[in-house]
């Protein structure tokens, strides 16, 4: 893990120690109670992954769906029995993993009863989810606590796919993330699938004209044409694509060439291309000689994230199930 990548992770994490300090956020948190807890999830993670490494993606899409919604509290894993917790709201109702997440909960409280938050665990997750499809490995700063109110209305807060730029950036500056931290984990459709719901206007209902010649103009017509053969229309709910074709299990740069390509999946992908900034990014790691710069900053605004609107100390609890609050 020793390598130049993670020199420039602790060099770049100056940029955000500040407010980690001051949220009482830190790498050693568990260092008394419960050291064992990164080796207890790192097992629980490599043996699921090399069951169903299509799962890393949906257990990182997890942390980040957690921290734009109430902060990094672990609110997205409750369940509500009249279904009005944020699991049940639209957005995330294509999330998987959530028994994966009580299995590992399971064992850390085996080892530590009491102890780690689900919070805490979705983001050593998400960080082992990169890690272990070949991305950067980076220090989770450890210390949150869970909290006990999930409410789907306020998944309002999530990034839509099908959001234009100036909508992805006020959605990421409400978490106090800038154009920055939307153009680098945006990297993260670098693994994983969707489903064709989640872009299927831009191939036949672009304008509302619902019908095969609606479509978005700036997806590039060879990929378009692969995307219809794969969704066949409007209405497919099923259907599960690549969302990097070829290496979806691999975490890479092949990402920001696709986008360079006008080759994203997502109105949010090519949404990129429309500011100078994160175009300027998008087109300098499509060259894939700046892998070493993506993965440092990959880690710093993971780590930033991580950071959104936290409860620690006396706040919160941690609960004993993740998908239930103790009291």
């Amino acid at each position: 893990m020793a390598s130049r990548a993670a020199t420039m992770v602790a060099l770049l994490l100056a940029a955000v120690a500040a407010t980690c300090v001051q949220a009482q956020l830190h790498e050693k948190f568990y260092s008394e109670t419960c050291p064992s807890v990164e080796d207890v999830v790192r097992k629980e993670m490599v043996r699921a992954l090399s069951l169903a490494p299509s799962l890393a993606g949906p257990l990182l899409r997890m942390h980040f769906h957690d921290c734009f919604v109430r902060g990094c509290d672990g609110s997205v894993l409750l369940d509500s029995a009249n279904k009005t917790a944020e699991k049940d709201a639209l957005p995330n109702q294509t999330l998987r993993g959530f028994g994966f997440i009580e299995r590992v909960k399971a064992a850390v409280e085996k080892a530590c009863p009491d102890t780690v938050s689900c919070a805490d665990l979705l983001a050593i997750i998400a960080r082992d989810a990169v890690w272990l499809s070949k991305g950067p490995f980076w220090e989770v700063l450890l210390g949150r606590r869970d909290g006990s109110l999930s409410i789907s209305n306020d998944t309002d807060a999530l990034p839509p796919p099908t959001a234009n730029f100036t909508v992805l950036t006020q959605n990421f500056a409400a978490v106090n993330l800038d154009a920055k931290d939307l153009v680098v984990p945006s990297a993260a459709h670098t693994i994983g699938t969707s489903h064709c719901f989640s872009f299927s206007d831009r191939l036949y209902n672009f304008t509302g004209m619902e019908n095969a010649s609606d479509i978005d103009p700036t997806l590039e017509p060879h990929y378009m044409m692969k995307l219809k053969s794969k969704c066949a229309s409007l209405n497919d709910n099923t259907t599960l694509v690549e969302m990097d074709p070829g290496s979806f299990k691999t975490f890479d740069l092949d990402y920001f060439k696709l986008v360079s390509k006008r080759r994203g999946l997502f109105h949010s992908d090519g949404a990129l291309l429309t500011d100078p900034f994160t175009r300027a990014y998008v087109l300098r790691h499509a060259t894939g000689a700046f892998k070493e710069e993506f993965f440092a900053d990959f880690a710093v605004s993971m780590i930033k994230m991580g950071n959104n609107q936290v409860l620690t100390g006396s706040q919160g609890e941690i609960r004993k199930k993740c998908s239930v609050p103790n009291h």
